[in-house]
Protein backbone atom coordinates (compact mmCIF):
# COMPACT_ATOMS: atom_id res chain seq x y z
CA UNK A 1 0.00 0.00 0.00
CA UNK A 2 1.40 3.42 -0.94
CA UNK A 3 1.86 5.85 1.89
CA UNK A 4 -0.36 8.87 2.43
CA UNK A 5 2.53 11.23 1.68
CA UNK A 6 2.96 9.90 -1.83
CA UNK A 7 -0.68 9.50 -2.84
CA UNK A 8 -2.55 12.28 -1.08
CA UNK A 9 -3.46 15.26 -3.24
CA UNK A 10 -6.23 16.69 -1.04
CA UNK A 11 -9.17 15.50 -3.09
CA UNK A 12 -12.51 15.30 -1.27
CA UNK A 13 -14.58 12.25 -2.16
CA UNK A 14 -18.34 12.70 -1.88
CA UNK A 15 -20.07 9.33 -1.83
CA UNK A 16 -23.65 9.52 -2.97
CA UNK A 17 -22.42 12.49 -4.95
CA UNK A 18 -25.53 12.71 -7.12
CA UNK A 19 -28.01 12.33 -4.26
CA UNK A 20 -29.91 14.92 -2.22
CA UNK A 21 -27.05 15.86 0.09
CA UNK A 22 -24.17 14.76 -2.10
CA UNK A 23 -24.82 16.92 -5.15
CA UNK A 24 -25.23 20.00 -2.96
CA UNK A 25 -21.97 19.22 -1.17
CA UNK A 26 -20.19 18.79 -4.51
CA UNK A 27 -21.49 22.20 -5.58
CA UNK A 28 -20.36 23.76 -2.31
CA UNK A 29 -16.88 22.27 -2.50
CA UNK A 30 -16.40 23.30 -6.11
CA UNK A 31 -17.54 26.83 -5.26
CA UNK A 32 -14.65 26.92 -2.78
CA UNK A 33 -12.25 25.68 -5.43
CA UNK A 34 -11.69 22.36 -3.67
CA UNK A 35 -10.63 19.32 -5.73
CA UNK A 36 -13.72 17.12 -5.60
CA UNK A 37 -14.55 13.61 -6.73
CA UNK A 38 -18.12 12.40 -7.16
CA UNK A 39 -18.72 8.94 -5.73
CA UNK A 40 -21.43 7.44 -7.92
CA UNK A 41 -21.96 4.42 -10.12
CA UNK A 42 -22.37 6.80 -13.08
CA UNK A 43 -19.23 8.86 -12.36
CA UNK A 44 -16.09 8.84 -14.49
CA UNK A 45 -14.51 6.67 -11.80
CA UNK A 46 -17.47 4.50 -10.79
CA UNK A 47 -18.21 3.90 -7.11
CA UNK A 48 -20.61 1.31 -5.76
CA UNK A 49 -21.13 0.50 -2.09
CA UNK A 50 -21.96 -3.07 -3.08
CA UNK A 51 -18.77 -3.57 -5.12
CA UNK A 52 -15.59 -3.19 -3.01
CA UNK A 53 -13.53 -3.49 -6.18
CA UNK A 54 -14.62 0.07 -7.04
CA UNK A 55 -13.37 1.59 -3.78
CA UNK A 56 -9.62 1.75 -4.36
CA UNK A 57 -9.77 3.80 -7.58
CA UNK A 58 -12.01 6.52 -6.08
CA UNK A 59 -9.88 6.71 -2.91
CA UNK A 60 -6.67 7.39 -4.84
CA UNK A 61 -5.37 10.82 -3.84
CA UNK A 62 -8.25 11.47 -1.44
CA UNK A 63 -7.76 13.22 1.91
CA UNK A 64 -11.38 13.71 3.04
CA UNK A 65 -14.53 11.66 2.52
CA UNK A 66 -18.22 12.41 2.94
CA UNK A 67 -19.91 9.10 3.70
CA UNK A 68 -23.56 8.79 2.68
CA UNK A 69 -24.38 5.10 2.73
CA UNK A 70 -27.18 3.79 0.56
CA UNK A 71 -29.89 2.83 1.18
CA UNK A 72 -29.58 3.71 4.89
CA UNK A 73 -27.30 3.04 7.85
CA UNK A 74 -30.18 1.21 9.51
CA UNK A 75 -29.99 -1.77 7.15
CA UNK A 76 -28.18 -4.88 8.47
CA UNK A 77 -25.36 -4.75 5.89
CA UNK A 78 -24.31 -1.21 6.76
CA UNK A 79 -21.87 -1.73 9.67
CA UNK A 80 -19.73 -4.33 7.89
CA UNK A 81 -19.61 -2.20 4.76
CA UNK A 82 -18.76 0.98 6.65
CA UNK A 83 -16.04 -0.85 8.60
CA UNK A 84 -14.42 -2.25 5.46
CA UNK A 85 -14.66 1.05 3.59
CA UNK A 86 -13.28 3.21 6.39
CA UNK A 87 -10.34 0.84 6.89
CA UNK A 88 -9.52 1.01 3.20
CA UNK A 89 -9.93 4.79 3.19
CA UNK A 90 -7.56 5.29 6.12
CA UNK A 91 -5.02 2.91 4.58
CA UNK A 92 -5.23 4.96 1.37
CA UNK A 93 -4.32 8.16 3.23
CA UNK A 94 -7.70 9.68 4.09
CA UNK A 95 -7.38 11.96 7.12
CA UNK A 96 -10.96 13.18 7.65
CA UNK A 97 -14.32 11.38 7.58
CA UNK A 98 -17.74 13.04 7.68
CA UNK A 99 -20.61 10.60 8.14
CA UNK A 100 -24.27 11.29 7.35
CA UNK A 101 -26.35 9.48 9.95
CA UNK A 102 -30.02 9.38 10.87
CA UNK A 103 -31.41 11.00 13.98
CA UNK A 104 -33.13 8.48 16.21
CA UNK A 105 -31.81 5.48 14.28
CA UNK A 106 -30.23 3.29 16.95
CA UNK A 107 -28.99 0.86 14.33
CA UNK A 108 -27.07 3.67 12.64
CA UNK A 109 -25.11 4.30 15.83
CA UNK A 110 -23.08 1.13 15.16
CA UNK A 111 -21.70 2.73 12.02
CA UNK A 112 -21.13 5.99 13.88
CA UNK A 113 -18.90 4.16 16.37
CA UNK A 114 -16.94 2.56 13.54
CA UNK A 115 -16.18 5.98 12.04
CA UNK A 116 -15.28 7.42 15.45
CA UNK A 117 -12.79 4.62 16.02
CA UNK A 118 -11.19 4.81 12.56
CA UNK A 119 -8.13 6.64 13.87
CA UNK A 120 -8.58 9.85 11.86
CA UNK A 121 -10.56 13.09 12.24
CA UNK A 122 -14.29 12.48 12.17
CA UNK A 123 -17.57 14.40 12.26
CA UNK A 124 -21.04 12.86 12.58
CA UNK A 125 -24.06 14.58 11.01
CA UNK A 126 -27.15 13.07 12.60
CA UNK A 127 -30.00 14.51 10.54
CA UNK A 128 -33.75 14.54 10.99
CA UNK A 129 -36.27 13.95 8.17
CA UNK A 130 -35.38 15.76 4.96
CA UNK A 131 -37.75 18.52 3.88
CA UNK A 132 -36.70 17.71 0.31
CA UNK A 133 -38.50 14.36 0.51
CA UNK A 134 -41.57 16.41 -0.40
CA UNK A 135 -40.02 17.79 -3.59
CA UNK A 136 -37.24 15.40 -4.60
CA UNK A 137 -38.17 12.15 -2.89
CA UNK A 138 -41.00 9.64 -2.88
CA UNK A 139 -43.51 12.04 -1.27
CA UNK A 140 -43.39 14.35 -4.30
CA UNK A 141 -45.51 11.92 -6.33
CA UNK A 142 -48.10 11.97 -3.55
CA UNK A 143 -48.11 15.78 -3.52
CA UNK A 144 -48.57 15.81 -7.29
CA UNK A 145 -51.44 13.34 -6.96
CA UNK A 146 -53.28 15.58 -4.52
CA UNK A 147 -53.25 13.30 -1.48
CA UNK A 148 -50.29 12.64 0.79
CA UNK A 149 -51.31 9.38 2.45
CA UNK A 150 -48.74 8.21 4.98
CA UNK A 151 -48.74 6.12 8.20
CA UNK A 152 -48.02 9.08 10.46
CA UNK A 153 -50.75 10.90 12.35
CA UNK A 154 -49.93 13.48 15.02
CA UNK A 155 -46.20 12.84 15.42
CA UNK A 156 -44.17 16.05 15.15
CA UNK A 157 -40.84 16.17 13.37
CA UNK A 158 -38.29 19.02 12.95
CA UNK A 159 -37.97 18.63 9.17
CA UNK A 160 -34.54 19.80 8.03
CA UNK A 161 -33.62 21.58 4.82
CA UNK A 162 -31.01 19.50 2.99
CA UNK A 163 -29.22 22.71 2.07
CA UNK A 164 -28.40 23.08 5.77
CA UNK A 165 -27.03 19.55 5.94
CA UNK A 166 -24.85 20.21 2.91
CA UNK A 167 -23.54 23.47 4.30
CA UNK A 168 -22.59 21.80 7.59
CA UNK A 169 -20.93 18.96 5.67
CA UNK A 170 -18.87 21.35 3.54
CA UNK A 171 -17.73 23.15 6.68
CA UNK A 172 -16.79 19.87 8.37
CA UNK A 173 -14.87 18.74 5.29
CA UNK A 174 -12.93 21.96 4.77
CA UNK A 175 -12.64 23.91 8.02
CA UNK A 176 -10.90 23.35 11.35
CA UNK A 177 -12.94 23.06 14.51
CA UNK A 178 -15.39 20.32 13.52
CA UNK A 179 -13.31 17.22 14.28
CA UNK A 180 -14.80 15.07 17.01
CA UNK A 181 -18.20 16.78 16.77
CA UNK A 182 -21.58 15.07 16.61
CA UNK A 183 -24.05 17.53 15.11
CA UNK A 184 -27.74 16.71 15.45
CA UNK A 185 -29.17 18.67 12.55
CA UNK A 186 -32.84 19.66 12.61
CA UNK A 187 -35.11 22.38 11.39
CA UNK A 188 -36.15 25.19 13.76
CA UNK A 189 -39.69 23.98 14.60
CA UNK A 190 -41.77 20.87 15.04
CA UNK A 191 -44.41 20.05 12.43
CA UNK A 192 -46.79 17.21 11.71
CA UNK A 193 -47.05 15.84 8.19
CA UNK A 194 -50.42 17.56 7.97
CA UNK A 195 -48.68 20.85 8.81
CA UNK A 196 -46.13 20.36 6.04
CA UNK A 197 -48.76 19.56 3.43
CA UNK A 198 -50.81 22.58 4.51
CA UNK A 199 -47.73 24.77 4.05
CA UNK A 200 -47.14 23.41 0.55
CA UNK A 201 -50.78 24.05 -0.33
CA UNK A 202 -50.69 27.56 1.13
CA UNK A 203 -47.63 28.64 -0.82
CA UNK A 204 -48.28 26.85 -4.12
CA UNK A 205 -52.05 26.96 -4.36
CA UNK A 206 -52.09 23.27 -5.22
CA UNK A 207 -55.08 21.25 -4.10
CA UNK A 208 -53.35 18.76 -1.83
CA UNK A 209 -54.42 17.19 1.44
CA UNK A 210 -52.92 14.94 4.07
CA UNK A 211 -54.52 11.60 4.89
CA UNK A 212 -53.14 9.41 7.69
CA UNK A 213 -53.37 5.71 6.84
CA UNK A 214 -52.39 2.45 8.48
CA UNK A 215 -48.98 0.92 7.95
CA UNK A 216 -50.59 -2.10 6.29
CA UNK A 217 -52.38 0.13 3.78
CA UNK A 218 -49.15 1.98 3.11
CA UNK A 219 -47.03 -1.11 2.52
CA UNK A 220 -49.78 -2.72 0.41
CA UNK A 221 -49.88 0.34 -1.83
CA UNK A 222 -46.10 0.21 -2.23
CA UNK A 223 -46.24 -3.48 -3.11
CA UNK A 224 -48.89 -2.79 -5.74
CA UNK A 225 -46.54 -0.22 -7.25
CA UNK A 226 -43.84 -2.92 -7.36
CA UNK A 227 -41.55 -1.04 -4.98
CA UNK A 228 -38.65 -3.37 -4.04
CA UNK A 229 -39.24 -5.30 -0.83
CA UNK A 230 -36.08 -4.01 0.86
CA UNK A 231 -37.14 -0.41 0.28
CA UNK A 232 -40.62 -1.17 1.63
CA UNK A 233 -38.99 -2.66 4.71
CA UNK A 234 -36.84 0.44 5.17
CA UNK A 235 -39.80 2.81 4.89
CA UNK A 236 -41.75 0.67 7.34
CA UNK A 237 -38.87 0.96 9.80
CA UNK A 238 -38.67 4.72 9.39
CA UNK A 239 -42.39 5.25 9.91
CA UNK A 240 -42.77 2.86 12.84
CA UNK A 241 -39.47 3.25 14.68
CA UNK A 242 -38.03 6.65 13.87
CA UNK A 243 -41.37 8.47 13.68
CA UNK A 244 -42.58 7.33 17.09
CA UNK A 245 -42.04 10.68 18.78
CA UNK A 246 -38.41 10.12 19.79
CA UNK A 247 -37.31 12.98 17.54
CA UNK A 248 -39.99 15.46 18.57
CA UNK A 249 -37.52 18.10 19.66
CA UNK A 250 -35.34 20.67 17.93
CA UNK A 251 -31.57 20.87 18.35
CA UNK A 252 -28.84 23.47 17.94
CA UNK A 253 -26.66 21.48 15.52
CA UNK A 254 -26.87 23.96 12.66
CA UNK A 255 -26.22 26.88 14.97
CA UNK A 256 -23.21 25.17 16.58
CA UNK A 257 -21.71 24.28 13.20
CA UNK A 258 -22.53 27.40 11.20
CA UNK A 259 -23.32 30.12 13.70
CA UNK A 260 -26.83 30.72 12.37
CA UNK A 261 -30.35 29.38 12.75
CA UNK A 262 -31.55 26.57 10.46
CA UNK A 263 -33.86 27.33 7.57
CA UNK A 264 -37.57 27.04 8.27
CA UNK A 265 -39.81 24.64 6.35
CA UNK A 266 -41.75 27.60 4.95
CA UNK A 267 -38.55 28.99 3.43
CA UNK A 268 -37.79 25.58 1.94
CA UNK A 269 -41.25 25.44 0.32
CA UNK A 270 -40.83 28.95 -1.07
CA UNK A 271 -37.45 28.07 -2.61
CA UNK A 272 -38.59 24.71 -3.96
CA UNK A 273 -41.77 26.17 -5.46
CA UNK A 274 -39.83 28.95 -7.16
CA UNK A 275 -37.58 26.29 -8.72
CA UNK A 276 -40.62 24.47 -10.12
CA UNK A 277 -40.52 21.51 -7.77
CA UNK A 278 -44.24 20.85 -8.00
CA UNK A 279 -44.89 22.05 -11.55
CA UNK A 280 -42.17 20.31 -13.55
CA UNK A 281 -43.39 17.23 -15.38
CA UNK A 282 -47.06 18.17 -15.29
Amino acid sequence: MKSATTTNSNITLVTGGTGKTGRRIVQGLKALGRPTRVGSRSADIPFDWNDPATWAPVLEGVSSVYIAYQPDLAVPAAPDTIRAFTRQAVDAGVRRLVLLSGRGEREAERSERIVREAGVEWTILRASWFAQNFSEGFIRDLVMGGTVALPADDVREPFVDVDDIAEVAVAALTEPGHAGELYEITGPRLMTFADTVAEIQRQTGRSVQYAPISLDSFTSALAEQQVPADYVSLLSYLFTEVLDGRNSSVTDGVQRALGREPRDFAKYVQTAAAAGAWTQGE
